[in-house]
């Protein structure tokens, strides 16, 4: 999930809650403490659409999954899913949230830094709107990500794109954590792109993304050979 810090610039819209940076977990936290669903009970429309090329039966990791939409929706397609959130109160909700629909997710509270990014233990990975991460971080997340995908492994990856300061409907509100292509092709310079795309599109994901956005969609496939 995003860390939210708005952009003054725009001063049409409203924009969400101002989280702070300084303590993420507690800030996640505060956030996720709100009664109903921050990001709503769907997932992410991107993921919907794409994740039908994830082959039957797979492991598949859901990277700072908050209360669970897109970890429950992936498990209830037949994975096996692992999720986490540096957030214990979301991963509570997600835990009660996945009893009550009767599906089974691995779920953790960890941070970037704590996660032990196993070497090809996942057949694809989903990293929908983490853009918490300052470019230090950024190059560690997806390191990780990349090391813990299987030889021919899926990436799947939503997020905001610059344009996206000027929507102020979700997101950092920092540049330097906004997504483009050129700059997920220059973190991910092995990756084989089967979709690298900037467009705009209206988001209902509860109060949190709605409205008109800049986004960009990846979808990356890991090489099979020794170099990968």
């Amino acid at each position: 999930m995003s860390i939210f810090r708005q952009s003054a610039r725009n001063p049409m819209k409203t924009p969400v809650s101002t989280p702070t940076f300084a303590d993420p977990r507690a800030t996640w936290d505060a956030r996720f403490a709100q009664p109903g669903l921050l990001f709503g009970d769907k997932p992410n429309a991107f993921l919907e659409r794409e994740a039908q090329h994830i082959p039957p039966r797979s492991n598949v990791l859901s990277v700072a999954d908050g209360e669970g939409r897109n970890a429950l929706f992936l498990a209830e397609q037949g994975h096996a899913v692992t999720a986490f959130d540096i957030s214990p109160v979301a991963v509570d909700k997600a835990h009660k949230w996945a009893t009550q629909r009767g599906v089974n997710v691995d779920f953790h509270v960890a941070s970037v830094d704590d996660w032990a990014w196993i070497p090809a233990a996942f057949d694809a990975v989903a990293a929908i709107f983490v853009q918490f991460a300052d470019p230090d971080m950024r190059r560690e997340l997806f390191g990780g990500i990349w090391q813990t995908l299987k030889p021919g492994g899926l990436l799947l990856i939503q997020g905001y794109t610059p344009k996206q300061l000027d929507y102020r409907t979700g997101g950092p509100g920092k540049l330097e954590n906004l997504y483009t292509e050129s700059l997920l092709r220059e973190l991910l310079p092995q990756a084989h792109w089967l979709l690298l795309h900037e467009h705009e599109a209206e988001l209902a994901e509860g109060h949190a993304h709605a409205g008109r956005s800049a986004l960009i969609d990846a979808v990356a496939r890991k090489p099979w050979t020794a170099k990968s």
